[in-house]
């Protein structure tokens, strides 16, 4: 395109006496461009925040692949020549056993509930497979008590000790559903008390943790669950968690039957392929604001067309080519396409980070596992946004450019 194109579409946007109204729609026409982009970019870091944000919050207390036998025991016995085995993998950073079973919990009140006990290794502190143990306010891996006649020390999520009411130095008592036993004396089920004392508390952030979880020492689970010195399983963390999936499928192989192995990604297929459907459709519903937009920009060329007849009908007699007609229309569609794209792109990018950063929106965590919006922009997406609110306004031009460009010069000014 010329300079006399540029100059025209120019000339055509600003606003005059005599075409105030079509400058008033031209701006109606860009807002609307605005608030769709804006729109399209929050929502779509809205989404991304919340599946980083889960992803994050997941692998706080749940590995990369966790490996387990197959059978009624859910046990693995000889896990130590197992985790040499699986360090020697290339993609393997850590690894380390664990116990994880369902308990009832109750500091002698009239309350009690379920919770999951997890026992982990003390050992891996440093190299901890998980995160776990750095979001412990209080309390440490060695879970050092300070009573004699408790069966060890235990750190609970911070909602099970709110509930509770159970501060460092309490006693709570553990029931364990592994440790029911037959006794002859009574001909029934007794079930195996535990008594704790509460060493320290944790906060992840993710609900389901925060909420059911208490964590203890891995010889203290052990006794817990019955399981003498074997392991409920063997949790792997590795440089990549992307390529869980394909590195727990050769470990297993490595380590042939009865182990199996489970990744992150497949335990939580469910709710990331949720969240990616849900991404999608709120951002096909949302750019049809855009497409809205884009109808205003069809009106508003068409009124321009109108306004500006006699103009056109000269400029085609003083021998501007038809293309040059619909080259100034398609450019003019375009800059209201740009200005709309531009601001409706930096005003997403500044709402978003400012929600993101000063958590200024909390959601109900017993819902969304997180108690506040996480927002967290990607390039990919926000381009994607860019080109499709660039098309959407081209495609808008082609009616009235045409229209422009099909008018003949001696109908344009005959009554003019």
């Amino acid at each position: 395109m010329s300079r006399l194109e540029w100059r025209i579409a120019g000339r055509y946007l600003r606003s005059r006496r005599s075409s105030r109204l079509v400058s008033l729609i031209t701006m109606i026409a860009t807002g609307g461009v605005t608030v769709g982009v804006m729109a399209l970019v929050v929502v779509l870091g809205v989404m991304n925040g919340l599946q980083n944000e889960l992803r994050d919050r997941i692998l706080i207390g749940s590995a990369h692949v966790q490996i387990f036998t197959y059978g009624a025991g859910l046990r693995v016995d000889d896990w130590r020549v197992a985790i040499d085995t699986i360090r020697k993998h290339q993609d393997v950073e850590a690894a380390a056993p664990f116990v994880l079973m369902q308990g009832l919990i109750t500091k002698g009140a009239d309350w009690s509930e379920g919770v999951i006990v997890r026992g982990i290794d003390p050992d891996t502190g440093t190299t901890s497979v998980t995160t776990l143990p750095q979001h412990f306010l209080q309390g440490d891996l060695r879970f050092r008590t300070h009573h004699d006649g408790v069966d060890g020390g235990i750190i609970l999520g911070r909602r099970v000790a709110e509930r509770l009411q159970a501060f460092p130095e309490d006693r709570v008592t553990l029931l364990s559903a592994q440790g029911i036993r037959f006794n002859r004396a009574l001909g029934a089920f007794v079930p195996s008390f535990h008594q704790y004392e509460v060493v320290g508390e944790f906060e992840t952030g993710m609900y389901e943790y925060d909420n059911g979880y208490v964590v203890m020492g891995l010889e203290d689970a052990q006794k817990f669950a019955g399981l003498d010195s074997a392991v409920s399983g063997i949790e792997v963390r590795l440089r990549d968690p992307w390529i869980a999936k394909e590195v727990g499928r050769e470990l297993a192989e490595t380590l042939a039957f009865p182990y199996r192995a489970v990744d992150w990604q497949t335990q939580n297929a469910n709710l990331f392929s949720a969240l990616k459907l849900e991404k999608l459709a709120m951002g096909l519903v949302l750019l049809l604001i855009v497409v809205v937009a884009a109808f205003n920009i069809v009106g508003t060329l068409t009124m321009v067309v109108t306004d500006k007849t006699k103009e056109i009908g000269i400029l085609r007699a003083m021998g501007l080519p038809a293309r040059k007609i619909r080259a100034i229309f398609v450019l003019q569609g375009t800059l209201i396409g740009l200005v709309g794209t531009v601001i409706g792109t930096g005003l997403g990018i500044v709402v978003g980070y400012v929600v993101g950063t000063r958590r200024l929106i909390t959601i109900p965590a017993e819902v969304y596992f997180i108690d506040h919006l996480p927002i967290q922009m990607q390039v990919t997406d926000t381009l994607t946004v860019v080109l499709a609110s660039l098309l959407v306004a081209v495609l808008a031009t082609i009616y009235p450019s045409r229209r422009a460009a099909a008018l003949v010069p001696v109908e344009a000014i005959r009554y003019q």
